[in-house]
Parts: C-alpha cells; sequence; structure tokens
C-alpha cells in the first residue's frame, strides 16, 4: 500500500513576502503555493514575464485565455508545490509582489520540494536507477515519458557508469570544433590538388572533376543534410512507440541518443560533407542545450524556437520536431499551430 503523502506545510502572506524580497519566485493557484526560483531561468516566456508574476495567483494563465497551458503543464507545476497560503489576505500579495534580478546564489531552503501528485499513479521509484524500472511500465510507457519533469535522475546503478552517462555542456564544441577544422582543412587541401572524380567507383570515362570552389557548398551541404537528419531522427526515433510487451525496446528507446550514418563517395566529397554534418551536429546540440537553460530575449529567434520546442514538450509530442531549424516541420506539415493570442509581439 503506498504511503499516505505528508501534511502540506502553510505559509502567511509575509512568510511569502520575505522570500519574494530576498529574490525568490512563489506563485500561486488558489491557496496553493509554488516555489519556482530554480526554474525561472528556463521559463518559455521568459524570466521577466515570470517573475513579473510573482506572488501572483496564476489560476488564470493555467486554465484560460489568454495563455492557456496543457494538462502536461499543470501537472507539471505540482513538482514545485511548496505548501498552502494561510489567511485571507491573499489578494494583499499581489499589490505588493514587485520583479526582483535574479540572485546568483540560491538559499537551500528556497530549492523546490517535490510532492507527488497522485501516489497511486506514481509509476517508477525516483529514488533507484530508471533504467531498469520503465520496462516494466508495458503500455503506460508512452503517456509516463512523455510527462515532463524536473527532478534529479539516475539511469544506472553503478557510479562509474553514471558518472560516464553524464557531461558538460561545453564538452560538445571542445571535442569536435577541432575535428570538423581539422577534417575542412585536410579535405580542401585534397580538392586543391585536383585530382577529386566523381563517379570513378563506376565509370573512368565519365567522371567528374570536383574543383576546389565546390568545397563550400558540399560542406553546406552536410549542415543542411543534419538538419534533415535530426528531424528525421527525433521524428521517428526518439518518438517512436515501443511495443508494450517488449521490455528491451522500452529500455533502448529511453536511453537513445542517436544513429550513425555513411556516404558512397569519393572520400574528400564525402569527408567534406561530413565535417559539414558534423558541424550541424554541435550547433544543433548547443542549440537544443540553450533552448532548455538559456533566456533567449523576447521576440528573439531564439525566443520563439525555445516557445516551439517547449510546446513540442508540454502539450504537441507528435508535431514540432525540429530543434535547430523549423524548416522541416514546415516541408512535412508537423508544423505546431500558432494561436493567435500566443503570437510574440
Amino acid at each position: 500500500m503506498a504511503p499516505a503523502p505528508p501534511p502540506a506545510a502553510s505559509f502567511s502572506p509575509s512568510e511569502v513576502q520575505r522570500r519574494l524580497a530576498a529574490g525568490a519566485c512563489w506563485v500561486r493557484r488558489g491557496a496553493r503555493l509554488y516555489d519556482l526560483s530554480s526554474f525561472v531561468r528556463h521559463h518559455p516566456g521568459g524570466e521577466q514575464l515570470l517573475r513579473a508574476r510573482a506572488g501572483q495567483d496564476i489560476s488564470a494563465d493555467l486554465d484560460g485565455p489568454p495563455h492557456r497551458h496543457s494538462a502536461n503543464a499543470r501537472r507539471w507545476l505540482e513538482q514545485y508545490y511548496v505548501g498552502e497560503l494561510r489567511g485571507e489576505q491573499q489578494g494583499s500579495m499581489e499589490n505588493e509582489a514587485v520583479a526582483l534580478e535574479e540572485t546568483q546564489k540560491t538559499d537551500p531552503a528556497m530549492e523546490p520540494r517535490f510532492k507527488v501528485v497522485d501516489w497511486d499513479k506514481d509509476l517508477v521509484d525516483w529514488q533507484k536507477p530508471l533504467l531498469w524500472q520503465v520496462g516494466h511500465l508495458g503500455e503506460k510507457y508512452d503517456e509516463w515519458v512523455h510527462q515532463p519533469v524536473t527532478r534529479p535522475i539516475r539511469l544506472f546503478h553503478s557510479d562509474l557508469i553514471e558518472g560516464l552517462s553524464k557531461t558538460v555542456w561545453y564538452s560538445v564544441p571542445i571535442i569536435w570544433v577541432p575535428l570538423v577544422l581539422y577534417l575542412s582543412w585536410s579535405y580542401y587541401r585534397t580538392f586543391a590538388q585536383g585530382n577529386v572524380r566523381l563517379f570513378t567507383s563506376f565509370t573512368t570515362e565519365y567522371a567528374l572533376a570536383v574543383p576546389k570552389s565546390m568545397f563550400p557548398g558540399l560542406f553546406m551541404l552536410g549542415i543542411f543534410l543534419w538538419s534533415l537528419i535530426e528531424y528525421l531522427i527525433h521524428r521517428f526515433l526518439f518518438h517512436m512507440k515501443p511495443p508494450s510487451d517488449s521490455y528491451y525496446l522500452i529500455m533502448l528507446h529511453f536511453v537513445m541518443h542517436g544513429q550513425h550514418h555513411k556516404l558512397i563517395l569519393p572520400e574528400a566529397v564525402g569527408g567534406t560533407v561530413f565535417a559539414g554534418g558534423l558541424l550541424g551536429y554541435v550547433l544543433y546540440d548547443m542549440t537544443h542545450y540553450y533552448l532548455h537553460f538559456g533566456s533567449p530575449h523576447r521576440g528573439s529567434y531564439l525566443y520563439n524556437l525555445k516557445a516551439h520546442h517547449v510546446k513540442h514538450h508540454f502539450a504537441h509530442q507528435k508535431s514540432g520536431f525540429g530543434i535547430s531549424t523549423k524548416l522541416w516541420d514546415y516541408c512535412f506539415h508537423t508544423l505546431i499551430p500558432e494561436k493567435p493570442h500566443l503570437k510574440t509581439k
């Protein structure tokens, strides 16, 4: 039998005001209080917009126009639940709340305290490695995996393997950009020698010479092809629905991160396209990281891209697959529909 949820803490309006004055970002939904201090920089609408709502009742934002949120977003909010507001002075907080600058140091007392919303539907033990649990979810896995959470997770029992499964964001450019530069320099030198020809595997009589002036175009072709591969992987591989009776396919889906490909072309041509594709991957990875953890300026391209990607996570898992560009979503008609009242000014 599942344990009963812990009793909810209660806070007076003055206690909440003290936390707001200290730089915390607390909001309420009715009498329920939520500490969004650690999420404020990741808010798809921008940090300033969320801080402007500090201390206020966001019920209208969640449940009705002009900023209707998905059911996933409402469930996700419960991870930041900290307690109930005491007394009948809830309205006074809205007049006193002020949007404050982000503080560099976070008081441990302000860290989100997670509350399980429905104890009977908590399908995994978050204190244990998830990889060995997800395969048992069966038909419930597809719905569970598409419900975003903001909490630390662990995949493996082994500390060594768990450590190898994580990396800092800047390791991607540190490792791959030097390789892109080396491959580009090496293959450009090969082109400059003037002996690169297409179709030599099939014919010598009709082989076509490839001048060094083709190098920039082939490099850009690699970036372009990566954007298509990124879209296809995201749409058909990351979002495939594994059979509910296959423990190992569910596990595989949970840990998948990409796939490899190769080209049947002369080494210099294929290598140049590969170098461009590799740079495309680096740009994609950095963009994806920034869309989750950055705070782009409101109205900018990255701001709109971030809003588009977050909508994919919270409400439109079957559309909006492009991460670094919306090009292929346009081409394959999987663009997330934009409601007029949600358009960015």
